[in-house]
């Protein structure tokens, strides 16, 4: 992999991530763009404890453009975009509309394919790779910013999801807390090694292995599994089988596995409601270990792919129960949800 480190033409950083080492990316972003400025806030609610970041200067940013003026294409035909060069394998850049910046954290915008028309799932197991690598090190500059505390790479895939820019992309915050579903896996985890003295990650992945009926995908690395309680209609975790509490940690052989793992299951998730059916949207999550935490070390890096969609046509809305309580009813069996993810193997 070759990194390249450049700015935009508003100061922003962007960086290239390229298979080859033998690529030159000296484009220069020819763009008359002002200062970025952005007015991104944390408050935290006495109540629930947890943190809400105020960012009004998001009412502004790109809403749904036509194909031909995506920002995230590269640069050709006279037509200047948030990337200059006229062709990429995967860029990361500083969001222009970010919900976290300064001293309030960091977002970015990591595009997975200069393909606009593409998803993550078309893409080859080189390409994903590729995109593990710039999560990898992302994750690692992000570690040594003072403000941040916890990183989150993650990708919103559908219109149902909320997604604004069709290009396949997913986004990297850096918070300045920890997130509050973090600091409840962190809670359990402790609760568990007190009462049993062993790890908590360990156990739910022997778990379901033995019980057999949630595996959706099992690798010699990486094992994957709707969750015994899962919160949605479709709803899969992937472990890798050595623990470790974040990207940087991977070894070799589970970087070289997950790419054959993970867009299998992207594949299947667009077979989940038949022939003919849109592609499913989906929120793909990794959760890390945040950083100065007690602990740390007994963290479980997991990926949490779901989609909202609950059977053809119909989506799973937040309703009262799930948004005002946050107690969440699941219309489809764990068992009956990994049976189907086992069905629509590829071919």
């Amino acid at each position: 992999m070759k990194k390249t480190v450049t700015t935009l033409a508003d100061g922003r950083e962007l960086l290239y991530y390229d298979s080859r080492d033998d690529v030159v990316r000296d484009a220069v972003d020819r763009r008359p763009l002002d200062a970025v400025s952005t007015s991104s806030e944390i408050r935290r609610d006495p109540f629930l404890g947890d943190s809400v970041a105020i960012a009004s200067h998001r009412q502004g940013r790109i809403y749904h453009p036509p194909a031909d003026e995506c920002p995230l294409c590269p640069s050709r035909d006279g037509r200047l975009s948030e990337i200059p060069e006229a062709d990429y394998d995967v860029a990361v850049f500083e969001n222009r509309f970010p919900s976290l910046a300064g001293d309030s954290g960091r977002c970015e915008v990591v595009c997975f394919t200069a393909d606009h028309d593409a998803s993550f799932a078309d893409l080859t197991e080189d390409q994903a790779a590729l995109v593990l690598e710039a999560w990898t090190d992302r994750t690692a500059e992000l570690a040594e910013l003072p403000q941040v505390k916890q990183v989150f790479c993650f990708e919103n895939r559908g219109a149902e999801i909320g997604v604004t820019l069709g290009h396949p992309h997913g986004q990297i915050y850096g918070y300045p807390f920890v997130t509050p579903r973090t600091e409840l896996m962190l809670r359990s985890m402790e609760a568990h090694r007190a009462e049993t003295g062993r790890n908590l990650f360990d156990d739910v992945v022997a778990r379901e292995e033995k019980d057999g009926s949630r595996i959706v995908i099992g690798g010699e690395h990486w094992v994957a599994f709707v969750p015994y309680a899962a919160h949605w209609p479709y709803e899969v975790h992937l472990h890798p089988r050595r623990r470790v509490p974040d990207l940087r940690e991977l070894d070799e052989a589970a970087r070289t596995e997950f790419p054959q793992i993970y867009l299998e299951l992207l594949r299947r998730f667009d077979r989940i409601f038949g022939p003919g059916e849109p592609p499913t949207p989906y929120i793909s999550a990794w959760h890390q270990a945040p950083f100065g935490v007690p602990g740390r070390q007994d963290f479980g890096l997991h990926l949490e792919l779901f989609t909202i969609r609950r059977t053809s046509g119909k989506l799973k809305f937040l309703a009262g129960s799930e948004s005002g309580m946050n107690v969440f009813i699941n219309d489809v069996p764990p068992e009956a949800a990994a049976q189907r993810l086992r069905e629509v193997a590829s071919e």
